[in-house]
């Protein structure tokens, strides 16, 4: 058997948050060694969400040393646990055994892991249910699982510890909507603490159940289902609005299915969809125009959309009508997308009380470094060198501001980002890396970073050697704008400096002296140890000047410093 626990933790745990990576798309090959990371202590868990449309499991590998967790297999399966019984309320026969079957399956599957524990929750359908307790004693006699009921404000603290732990916050308190199907979480939190935790008994499932007669929806019952919702959300929104302090101005993060859906659909309209949503912005007028193209379809209409599968084409219309009705309670003109959740917040939370963070330091503050150093183990990245080679290219960026570079500071986390990732392609073939070191970057996850960052830390990494961008190249192309271009060619160039130096498997420079001016930039080399031979270090910079002339113009001289 394998044991399932459940369990809380004081909210000021969530300082120390973790981040997840997943595999690259492709290669998946593992067993060249390629996406192993350097620890070999992995400790793999399971988590699985009993929602009330359906259950999710995440199989985790969490990594002690480096306090991370990787998701290596996610499941769903689409239980409707949901429709009960429309006179007792009690969860149906048939939707119980939908659910014994989803999690004897899981439960299997996380075994097949050799995972050690399995972290549970069961939300509102079985919270509300008259014999949800009982299902839930079904579900220990039969399975000898044991399942965790966790109570509304229960539930938006792991949805907080599941978005935190993949969202950098900064220093701007975030309200993060959840909309399940039968209760709907509001939280107001901020890096360091939940300030207001709400769990309303309003979710699509519920919706569709109880007011959906007629679909498409008549114009009368879609203003009444909007009043509705508005007085049902009112008391979680005054209390988070009393909580939000003079001159902050909250970030509305939307996680859950309905919202994922929608943020594909809104996408869409992109030239350029984006490749993953988490982090994807949604503005309200957007959002309006896609619950209005949903109310006017039938159920059959909303199936053929892509994005939409059977199941949520039938409670997407007042899933969407949540979402729309809250944006506009709160007064927020758009919203982010968040991929991370519950699920993710029983990981989290399972980490706290197992002590993996009780050092309390600010994961939630590094989530960028976190992530890159992350990928940089699965790639085998050797990570003393990638120090060296970053370490270089940000002094490189602090010293040549008007030169070689005009970038007000975004650029500067990416020049970072891309020089520890930029020699993560040489695993695969080495004479030609860089591009396989785009790949990799491109397809990977890179937490903390909008798309259009992901695209740009990527791009620098490429053109970090050999040719400059060319206009018919796809990592070139999917940079969008002119100023995204222009910040990666000049970070591009810093880090061509920079690894230009990194010739050795051991230290020679001790640091670099820059002096730059308009047109010319001299680099002074200063060795280690004393009289240590530096020539090819020398002379690998010197081999940049060329591409240094014709892409700023900037005359390249290299010495070296005794």
């Amino acid at each position: 058997m394998v044991p399932a626990v459940g369990g809380r933790v004081d909210f000021v745990a969530a300082l120390t948050l973790m981040l997840d990576a997943e595999a690259p798309a492709q290669p998946t090959e593992q067993t060249n060694g390629l996406f192993q990371g350097s620890n070999s202590d992995l400790r793999r868990i399971a988590a699985i969400d009993l929602g009330t449309n359906s259950f999710h499991l995440l199989v985790a590998a969490v990594d002690p040393k480096l306090r991370t967790f990787q998701i290596i297999q996610a499941e769903k399966a689409t239980t409707r646990l949901g429709e009960r019984d429309p006179e007792t309320g009690e969860l149906t026969a048939e939707a119980m055994q939908r659910g014994l079957e989803a999690l004897r399956q899981f439960r299997d599957l996380a075994a097949s892991h050799q995972v050690e524990q399995i972290v549970t929750a069961a939300t509102s359908a079985v919270r509300e249910a008259p014999n949800g307790r009982d299902f839930l004693q079904t579900i220990l006699d039969e399975l000898e699982m044991e399942v965790d009921l966790v109570s509304g404000p229960e539930e938006a603290r792991l949805i907080y510890l599941g978005v935190l732990s993949g969202m950098p916050f900064g220093d701007r308190p975030h309200l993060l909507l959840d909309i399940g199907g039968g209760s709907t979480e509001l939280i107001l939190a901020d890096s360091r603490d939940a300030r207001a935790l709400t769990s309303t008994r309003v979710g699509a499932v519920r919706l569709q159940r109880d007011f959906v007669q007629d679909d498409p929806m008549p114009p009368k019952r879609r203003s009444f289902l909007q009043a509705f919702i508005q007085g049902s959300l009112e008391p979680a929104v005054d209390k988070v609005r009393r909580r939000i302090k003079p001159g902050e101005t909250p970030v509305l993060v939307a996680t859950s299915g309905t919202a994922m859906a929608i943020g594909s659909l809104a996408s869409s309209e992109e030239e350029r969809p984006p490749r993953k949503l988490h982090g994807y912005r949604v503005t309200r007028e957007r959002l309006d125009r896609v619950v209005d193209q949903l109310i006017r379809m039938t159920p059959e209409e909303r199936r053929e959309l892509a994005s939409i599968n059977d199941r949520r084409a039938e409670i997407i219309v007042p899933g969407a009508l949540i979402l729309q009705t809250t944006m506009k309670m709160l007064g927020v003109e758009d919203l982010v997308l968040s991929e991370r959740a519950l699920r993710e917040g029983l990981i989290v939370d399972w980490m706290l009380r197992q002590g993996l963070l009780e050092d309390r330091f600010s994961f939630q503050s590094s989530i960028r470094q976190r992530t890159v150093i992350h990928q940089l183990q699965r790639f085998s990245v050797n990570q003393s060198r990638a120090e060296r080679v970053a370490s270089h290219a940000l002094s490189l960026y602090d010293a040549t501001r008007g030169v070689m570079h005009d970038d007000s500071g975004e650029g500067r986390e990416l020049l970072w980002a891309a020089a520890m990732l930029h020699s993560c392609g040489q695993h695969i073939n080495i004479s030609a890396y860089h591009k396989h070191t785009w790949y990799l970057i491109r397809h990977g996850e890179l937490l903390g970073y909008s798309e259009a960052e992901h695209l740009m830390v990527a791009a620098i990494a490429r053109y970090h050697r050999r040719s400059l961008p060319k206009k018919r190249h796809e990592s070139w192309q999917l940079v969008a704008t002119r100023d995204n271009r222009r910040c990666v060619h000049q970070m591009a160039l810093l880090l061509r400096l920079a690894a230009a130096l990194d010739r050795r498997p051991e230290p020679v420079i001790s640091s670099l002296r820059v002096h730059a001016v308009k047109g010319v930039l001299d680099l002074g080399i200063v060795p280690e140890r004393v009289n240590q031979n530096v020539s090819l270090e020398q002379w690998s910079l010197e081999s940049c000047a060329e591409v240094v002339k014709e892409a700023v113009g900037v005359k390249l001289r290299v010495s070296v410093q005794v």
